[in-house]
């Protein structure tokens, strides 16, 4: 049995074991109130017999020494202690009730929003393409030589299998997403393995997404020795290593106290509700949004090979919306704003475990949503996240690039307003308008609105 399967046993016998106890607790409280309810019902039925036998005796014997008010007395007298019985034994049942519910919110509670204790963490950072997402990441990948972080793990997955999934309706990929990112998360390799292509020899792959993008995977203990004529494309910056032993990947991620993935590739918030039930994990999900018009925006400069329809329509200022494209744009805002509705509902399986971030709330206020963010995930705000993210939000046009993490973080917020074609804003409003009210994204009438920047585009809005 590996280190990892001791760690995964007692974990679960030390959550079994504070569960019985707590079940012990439950039953004996209720115990207790179901003796009393047994007394006061008893007591109930010998005032009851008592009453009704006081009635008997003086109904047919009213006598000149036995005033007929005297026995309506008598009477109006039990039925007064019968409710107050009633009225007693309602309140114990209601007290039961209560004290149920309140135990159940403890628990809830113990998972802590705001307890910074030693039980690892593991936050998955969802979103879609151009919400800022890389940079967001990196709050969490800077955290420190605590933190296992992971950039884009399931692009592998995507690439492989988007055609098939296309025939399904992607319900299948949802659980292959699911489950690979369960492995991740404990730090099993082996399920992302069988998507990377050309398949790693020996757990040594040179062909890992974006391996440079995590901090983690270029740390000494991780970076093997190069090896000649081995072309490594997302190579580290940070140090010379050779492709990366997936083996001793997996060892440092256990190493690290807390865990954290990025991802774009979730659509569908309620599909990983089996990942965030798994006793073994403690899973905290962060939601990232953008106005749906500046992702159109970023993504046509980002993509610019694949938005060529886009800037025809802009040009000639005629935009069909039975057109494909326009779908699918849609159906992107509606998945996002269908996810968050699960999140924002508060389900029993993600209670304290959801948040709802607009990146234009970051950009604006970087350092106060870090520390927002950390305290929800339940793990200090660490000194060199504090310093990366003032290093890289106010830094120079020139360092600023289309994939760069550095940031005039403020600046970026609004910079889509004068690239995008009011027309094009005009159609991301009609099909994507349930999203961006749900946001809290205001609509604008004209160009000259839409250009103007002391307008704001952005409701006081709280979500969590």
């Amino acid at each position: 049995m590996t280190s990892y399967d001791q760690h995964a046993d007692k974990t679960v016998d030390f959550l079994l074991q504070r569960q019985d106890s707590r079940m012990k607790n439950k039953y004996a409280i209720v115990f207790i109130c179901i003796v009393a309810l047994v007394i006061i019902e008893k007591e109930s039925n010998i005032l009851s017999r008592v009453s009704d036998k006081l009635i008997q005796r003086q109904t047919p014997q009213q006598t000149a020494q036995t005033p007929v008010y005297l026995s309506n007395t008598t009477q109006k007298g039990s039925l007064m202690v019968l409710k107050m019985l009633l009225s007693r034994l309602s309140d114990i049942k209601r007290k039961i009730s209560n004290f149920s519910d309140e135990q159940e919110e403890e628990e809830l509670d113990d998972l802590g929003t705001n307890n910074y204790t030693s039980a690892r963490k593991h936050i998955l950072l969802l979103a879609t393409t151009r919400t800022g997402s890389s940079f967001v990441g990196e709050f969490f990948n800077q955290h420190g030589k605590n933190m296992f972080y992971l950039f884009e793990p399931l692009w592998h997955v995507e690439r492989m299998l988007t055609p098939a999934a296309e025939a399904n309706n992607g319900t299948v990929l949802s659980g292959i997403y699911r489950d690979v990112l369960q492995g991740l998360f404990l730090c099993d390799f082996s399920p992302l393995e069988k998507f990377i292509s050309p398949p790693p020899q020996d757990h040594v792959t040179p062909a890992l997404f974006r391996r440079e993008s995590s901090l983690s995977l270029c740390e000494e203990r991780v970076c093997t020795p190069v090896i000649k004529d081995v072309f490594e494309r997302y190579h580290c910056k940070s140090r010379r290593c050779g492709p990366l032993n997936l083996t001793l990947a997996s060892e440092s991620c256990l190493s690290k106290q807390h865990h954290a993935i990025k991802t774009v590739r979730v659509h569908q918030l309620d599909t990983l509700q089996p990942l965030i039930e798994d006793p073994r994990l403690d899973v905290r999900v962060i939601q990232l949004v953008r106005d749906p018009r500046a992702i159109l925006a970023s993504r046509m400069v980002a993509f610019s090979s694949k938005y060529h329809t886009w800037k025809a329509w802009a040009q000639n200022g005629q935009v069909p919306e039975d057109d494909e494209e326009v779908k699918r744009l849609k159906g992107n805002c509606d998945h996002i704003r269908m996810s968050a509705e699960v999140g924002l509902s508060q389900p029993h399986w993600l209670r304290n475990r959801y948040i709802l971030v607009r990146y234009e709330d970051i950009a604006l206020y970087p350092m106060q949503k870090a520390e927002e963010m950390y305290k929800f995930a339940g793990i200090p705000f660490s000194s060199q996240a504090r310093e990366w993210i003032l290093r890289n939000t106010q830094t120079t046009q020139k360092a600023s690039g289309i994939y760069s993490t550095q940031k005039n973080s403020s600046e970026q917020a609004e910079k889509w307003r004068f690239t995008i074609p009011f027309t094009l804003a005009q159609v991301v409003q009609r099909v994507c308008g349930p999203t961006m009210k749900l946001f809290g994204y205001r609509f604008v009438n004209d160009e000259k609105t839409l250009i103007n920047k002391s307008i704001s585009l952005l409701e006081d809005k709280l979500f969590n």
